[in-house]
Parts: structure tokens; C-alpha cells; sequence
């Protein structure tokens, strides 16, 4: 039993300036060059070197606006990380098809694993569809042949399940204290689970990256947790 290491990759330029803000906003909505010097993918840089510098693999989520560049590209395969599609325009079965063959097409590799961007309660950009509707994406999700779906739910004691060869992990422990009690679920609780189960643990790059307490945190993790991914 092992820890899964999740990373949603939802602001292509980070927001450590408003300049940066900008940029990711300008990326989502309408579109902007994949440019590096300007801090492109740069937050999610820094955690694939600490992450391979552990040898600790992960799950990557990409939405179409964040897809890897090609020097991140060889930190994915140097680590030996797994490509995610994070679904943005969740409203139809075509939409869904649509997202999946982008990031395949781009990434030139089957992409089996995905999860939703958002939860239900905000719009997140001009093509985000809001409702979190886990059961559509489910049924998505076998009929496209897909490997595992990771749920956005905040409650950590859900246990993974397989439904028809779709092996399905409805909730993850957030790093972020926004989205978790961090009291009742903290680091050793999370040690413990890890070794009695597999868990997700889920966070954003620029959110890690401009926190402090979340680096050593995310350090301590990784270098006292034992992780793997299933595929």
C-alpha cells in the first residue's frame, strides 16, 4: 500500500506576480504562447526536480492550456511520471472524447488517467464547465477504455474502488489547508494511511510554490512516505 501523488496542473504561468496571473488567465480563456522565459510551467519544474530527485513518481493532470512543454516533457520521462488528462469542458461524452485526443495528439502517448477540473462550485475560465458530476465521468470513463479516475471529493476516508476495469479513487487528501481539515487529517494520519491502504494525495504546483510551510510539508511527505503509481 502506497501513497499516489496527484498534481493538477491549472495555471499555466503560476501566479507569483500579477504579470504571471495575467498570463495564465489570457492562457485559459483565449490563448498565449508556451514561453518558458515568462515562467511558463515553471512552478510545476520545480516539483518534477524534487520529485525525481527523490525518485518519487506521480499522476500529472494537464488541462489544454497547460500542456507540457517539451523540457518538461523530459522531466515527466526522466521520473517516469504518468500523463493525466484534467477535464475541463466536461458537458458532453463528445467533449470529453475531444480533451482526451487533444492531449494524446500533443503528448504523442495513450493517456488512461483522468480527473475534473473544479468541483462544482466555481467557473474556472471561458471553456470551463462547472457542475462536478463524478457518475457521468464514470461511465465516460469505461466507455473510452480509460485506467483510473481520481474524484474530487474532500473527504479522505473514501476508499478506492474498480468498477468495470475503471479503477476509481473518489476523493484524495488536499495538501492545501484550504480544502482539507488540518487538524483531524494531518501528515501522520496520512503516514498511516499509507501504509494500511492507497491514497491520493492531491495540490497545485503554484500553490506549494509560493508557501512555504507546503514545501516543507510536501518534503516531509516524500521523504517519509513510501509512493508508487498503479500504472
Amino acid at each position: 500500500m502506497s501513497l499516489i501523488i496527484r498534481i493538477d496542473v491549472d495555471r499555466p504561468y503560476g501566479r507569483q506576480s500579477l504579470f504571471r496571473q495575467t498570463l495564465s488567465r489570457i492562457s485559459s480563456d483565449y490563448y498565449f504562447p508556451k514561453i518558458q522565459t515568462l515562467g511558463y510551467l515553471a512552478d510545476l519544474k520545480i516539483i518534477l526536480e524534487t520529485l525525481n530527485k527523490n525518485n518519487t513518481r506521480s499522476y500529472i493532470f494537464f488541462r489544454k492550456c497547460s500542456l507540457p512543454s517539451p523540457a518538461i516533457m523530459k522531466l515527466i520521462d526522466k521520473g517516469q511520471h504518468n500523463i493525466g488528462l484534467h477535464l475541463e469542458n466536461s458537458q458532453t461524452y463528445k467533449t470529453f472524447i475531444n480533451e482526451l485526443r487533444y492531449i494524446e495528439d500533443f503528448s504523442d502517448r495513450k493517456v488512461n488517467t483522468f480527473s475534473k477540473h473544479g468541483s462544482g462550485k466555481f467557473k474556472y475560465g471561458f471553456h470551463h464547465y462547472p457542475p462536478y458530476e463524478p457518475q457521468k465521468y464514470i461511465e465516460w470513463g469505461k466507455k473510452a477504455g480509460m485506467e483510473i479516475f481520481f474524484g474530487n471529493s474532500e473527504d479522505p476516508k473514501l476508499p478506492d474502488y474498480i468498477d468495470n476495469g475503471l479503477h476509481i479513487f473518489p476523493s484524495a487528501f488536499w495538501l492545501e489547508p484550504f480544502w482539507r481539515d488540518t487538524y483531524k487529517y494531518n501528515i501522520e494520519w496520512l503516514k498511516k494511511e499509507a501504509y494500511k491502504r492507497n491514497i491520493v494525495m492531491l495540490f497545485h504546483p503554484d500553490n506549494v510554490n509560493t508557501n512555504l510551510n507546503l514545501q516543507k510539508e510536501l518534503s516531509c511527505i516524500i521523504n517519509k512516505i513510501p509512493t508508487n503509481i498503479l500504472n
